[in-house]
């Protein structure tokens, strides 16, 4: 089992202010199925974060690093262990939960705007409107308030996903593969977006990824995953300075730490293949 602790900072966003995004997981075990039809989906993941952390968690397909911000979410029940979000048990989804998905789930027929206002205003939040306008600045959407998902590119659609899932003010928030559709260039120019909201917000992040570059780019903290069943297999501090650019990939402090990643994936995608082969 592997434990990992990592270290935060205060939480920032409109004129709240308070310490919150503390994420415990204990002995997490996951699995699907009964009798010989049962699959470990994950096991054994310990792990702690503190407030403000940017975690990036990765491993090849099927290691179950979406299944585990699952059930971070509530969106999956363990079948044994436990999360807790701020000493609360996570037992299902929650405004405390914020989470980004690859796919672009705005409501078509709200503007972007509406999107983003949605969750605090159901929530009863009086500050609302001025959480939503700060946000839907923060992602350099102010200029299309009133356009539908519709009206906007790919990248623009998951800016607004993204500020829309801070809008509640989550502890934490969990975003899975969120840039996998994008081309090259925009998903570089997301990347930098993201780590700029999140100086400003100071939000816990967990960041599924299978992408080396991208999780040394955004992280404090590299979680590597491995398959049959999933789990921990390697952790790797980031220690790259902040603020971040593109051409820091370039480095050789960035492409050495590339390399140990690279060398950890690729004996466990080997080991996943030939999994498959004897399956």
């Amino acid at each position: 089992m592997t434990n990992t602790n990592l270290t935060g900072k205060t939480k920032v966003l409109g004129s709240t202010k308070k310490k919150s995004g503390n994420l415990d997981i204990k002995n997490i075990t996951i699995s699907f199925g009964k009798g010989s039809d049962k699959v470990t989906a994950v096991e054994n993941i310990n792990l702690s974060i503190e407030a403000g952390s940017f975690i990036c968690i990765l491993g090849p397909s099927g290691c179950g690093k979406s299944t585990l911000l699952n059930s971070i979410a509530g969106f999956v029940k363990p079948t044994s262990g436990n999360i807790y979000l701020d000493a609360k048990e996570v037992s299902e989804p929650g405004p405390d939960r914020g989470m980004v998905f690859q796919q672009y789930s705005l409501l078509p027929w709200k503007t972007t705007f509406e999107n983003i206002l949605l969750g605090p205003r159901l929530a009863g939040d009086l500050e609302a409107t001025e959480i939503s306008e700060r946000l839907l600045s923060m992602v350099g959407l102010a200029k299309y308030r009133d356009h539908y998902p519709s009206q906007l590119s790919g990248g623009m659609q998951q800016r607004v996903g993204i500020a829309r899932a801070l809008a509640t003010q989550p502890g934490v928030l969990l975003m899975d593969e969120p840039f996998g559709a994008l081309d090259a260039q925009t998903r570089n120019f997301m990347q930098e977006n993201l780590l700029q909201v999140w100086s400003e917000t100071g939000t816990t992040v967990v960041f599924v990824t299978h992408d080396v570059d991208e999780s040394i780019f955004l992280s404090d903290k590299i979680i590597v995953m491995g398959s049959n069943p999933g789990q921990i297999i390697s952790q790797f501090d980031n220690e790259l300075p902040r603020p971040r650019e593109q051409e820091l990939s370039t480095s050789k402090e960035f492409i050495e730490l590339k390399r140990k990643c690279l060398d950890v994936i690729r004996t466990e995608s080997n080991k996943a293949f030939d999994f498959q082969n004897l399956n």
